[in-house]
């Protein structure tokens, strides 16, 4: 049988009652995060742009940040658009994607029009989860390198799969609609640094969704052989002998990506500086060192991370989220790193320019880190010619407490405090939430 007809058949057969607890506690966590962010990045002018564009239609799906409601297409563009604005979204690093915005976006779309329970979003979200992560992990590191944007080619695929389980759809259906997405997926890494980025998310959050109503509507698609055919998705994006089919089925949630794969992130920039930034907070909260005594500030990450963030000189606020450099240097200066840090002129802060010349970053080697692509290493050369190193395998976690924090900060940029609480509330209680609607009415009226 097909990829496609085998993910199909998968995403009909979940079930609430089968997830484990561990995937019903993160998908709470991720909806929060990602509903926390995307009212963040609802002000920026990346997502206002988008909705000025799209036009002045109306239809039943909450544009979040706003009390404007649109089509449940245009919804999932501009929420999705808003996730991924301040690349504060979630990610899961054996994938290489930032599963939940296109997922989360889609989703919440399509349930305000037709309404669905807090289970049955849950359910949705994990089977969206599943697939955009195993055949993330089928197409990459190559899919990656090669210039396409994961987070946006794989997003489409969890989209449909989510929405197809959403809407209903039967085996056959939801084949269709993972074939269509297969032909609606895009977006290229050269976009990185600017307002397109975001927009890949907000793009395919809603190919997944239009490629889910096709199918409900009874189009067609190729399910035999879409992913393997000659010009199929894989030899077309990423060229034969460079993808591992088999990992798309191969101990199929066991466990499910929702409960073991995703990483909440810390700080409002791209996910491949995180490990370097841990690596020099911790440093620096152990032996309490200032950036004036600082001469020499050394990072070192996978060569793959670097590709994109290796920028020594920012000249955009939007760059600066993807400059290592900076990044680093506002962590050694701030002891942290905040949305402020990227917004306006912050990038040209002159004391943040002059370390700027001090801070130097390379790809590093196997005999550091042998073949994990997720770890980083710092190292502080002191004014007294002391020399401090920290090395770590990965980005450390985030607490309770601070997704807390993150969440109402990122909130407070739309919602009032009252507001933002009484939605987390209710993402707390999601499983035992009839309507996901009363969750979205709940936003809209805590709209500042």
């Amino acid at each position: 049988m097909s990829i496609a007809r085998e993910l199909a058949q998968r995403v009909c057969a979940l079930r609430y009652e089968d997830l484990p607890p561990a995937a019903i506690e993160q998908a709470g966590i991720c909806i929060l995060d990602t509903i926390g962010i995307t009212l963040a990045g609802s002000r920026e002018d990346t997502a206002l742009i988008a909705g000025r564009a799209l036009g002045s239609g109306s239809g039943p799906s909450l544009v979040f940040g706003h009390q404007r409601r649109v089509s449940a297409l245009d919804a999932a563009v501009l929420n999705g658009t808003a996730a991924h604005a301040l690349d504060f979204d979630d990610s899961n690093n054996r994938a290489g994607t930032h599963p939940s915005a296109p997922i989360m976006a889609a989703l919440f779309a399509i349930a305000d029009e037709i309404g669905c329970t807090g289970r049955d979003f849950i359910t949705a979200s994990a089977a969206g989860h599943e697939v955009s992560a195993r055949l993330g992990m089928a197409v990459n590191f190559h899919h990656y390198i090669k210039g396409w944007q994961p987070a946006a080619t794989m997003g489409a695929f969890g989209a449909a799969a989510a929405c197809a389980r959403v809407l209903g759809l039967n085996a056959e259906q939801t084949a269709v609609a993972i074939a269509c997405a297969a032909s609606l997926a895009s977006g290229i890494k050269a976009n990185i640094g600017t307002m397109m980025k975001p927009q890949h998310i907000g793009h395919n959050a809603r190919n997944g969704l239009y490629a889910a109503l096709l199918a409900r509507e009874g189009y067609t698609a190729n399910t035999a052989s879409i992913f393997e055919a000659k010009q199929g998705f894989f030899n077309v994006y990423n060229g034969a002998g460079n993808y591992d089919a088999a990992k798309v089925l191969q101990d199929w949630g066991s466990p499910l990506e929702l409960a073991s794969g995703i990483s909440i992130k810390k700080y409002p920039c791209c996910g491949s500086t995180h490990a370097a930034i841990d690596a020099l907070l911790a440093l620096v909260r152990q032996h309490g060192v200032k950036a004036d005594q600082v001469t020499r500030l050394d990072g070192w990450v996978h060569a793959r991370r670097l590709i994109h963030t290796d920028r020594p000189q920012p000249a955009t606020s939007v760059d600066a989220k993807f400059s290592l450099q900076y990044c680093l240097a506002r962590a050694l200066t701030d002891g942290g790193i905040i949305i402020e840090h990227f917004e306006g002129d912050a990038y040209g802060d002159p004391a943040i320019r002059r370390l700027l010349q001090r801070i130097h970053v390379a790809p590093y080697s196997e005999e550091q880190f042998g073949d994990n692509s997720d770890g980083a290493a710092v190292r502080l050369t002191l004014d007294n010619g002391r020399v401090l190193d920290m090395k770590i395998d990965d980005r450390t976690p985030i607490t309770r407490e601070s997704l807390e924090w993150k969440f109402m900060n990122c909130a407070a940029r739309a919602c009032s405090k009252a507001g933002a609480a009484k939605v987390m509330a209710l993402v707390d209680d999601l499983p035992q939430l009839g309507d996901i609607r009363h969750l979205t009415t709940e936003l809209a009226a805590a709209v500042d």
